[in-house]
């Protein structure tokens, strides 16, 4: 199974540091899943103009094309401004309304406020919704507090990545083997 783990800010620590504990656990329980690690922080992008996302070239297509081929996701965010970054909003914006589909999403947000939790609620979930994702209901909300030193040091923020991690892979195992039988049932 090909996992992406993607941190979708360009600025910051927090949001990273979640998500490399994030990918630590996801190879420290499943060795035998493939899992790459998109920190937009890392890529120059090109804002979306419409285009279907294969015509675009260098790293927009490398991201693009690692996040359609993609069994499953795990997706980072800070909130900035209570509202998810335009950075991490340009990667929805630059693939097909059904790049979801088949596609279990996890999410885990970062935030100095403790109400910032409803951006995962209000804005990201209903974005991956609409985009057919089968979104892991439950989320990590990590705040500023849980950091230290760009660790996570509340335990059970890292319990419940941990969990994250778990219901991710669990529920696309599941939606995969549904698939395959409902695959196998036509005779072509």
């Amino acid at each position: 199974m090909k996992i992406v783990a993607l941190s979708g800010s360009r600025v910051g620590s927090k949001t990273r540091t979640a998500i490399d504990y994030t990918i630590k656990a996801l190879n420290d329980k499943y060795p035998d899943h493939e899992v790459t690690l998109i920190d937009l922080a890392d890529y120059d992008i090109q804002f979306s103009d419409g285009r279907n996302y294969m015509e675009y070239e260098g790293d927009t297509k490398y991201v693009t094309q690692t996040v359609m081929e993609a069994d499953a996701l795990i997706i980072g965010t800070p909130i900035f401004q209570a509202s998810i970054p335009a950075t991490l909003k340009n990667i929805f914006d630059l693939l097909p309304v059904n790049a979801f589909r088949n596609k279990v999403v996890g999410m885990l947000g970062t935030a100095g406020s403790p109400k910032h939790y409803l951006i995962l609620e209000n804005q990201l979930k209903p974005i991956l919704g609409y985009m057919k994702a089968q979104i892991v209901q439950s989320y990590v909300f990590i705040e500023e507090e849980d950091f230290q030193r760009k660790e996570i040091i509340n335990d059970d923020v890292l319990f419940r990545i941990d969990r994250l991690v778990e219901d991710t892979v669990i529920l696309a195992d599941t939606y995969q083997r549904i698939r395959e039988e409902k695959d196998a049932q036509y005779d072509f």
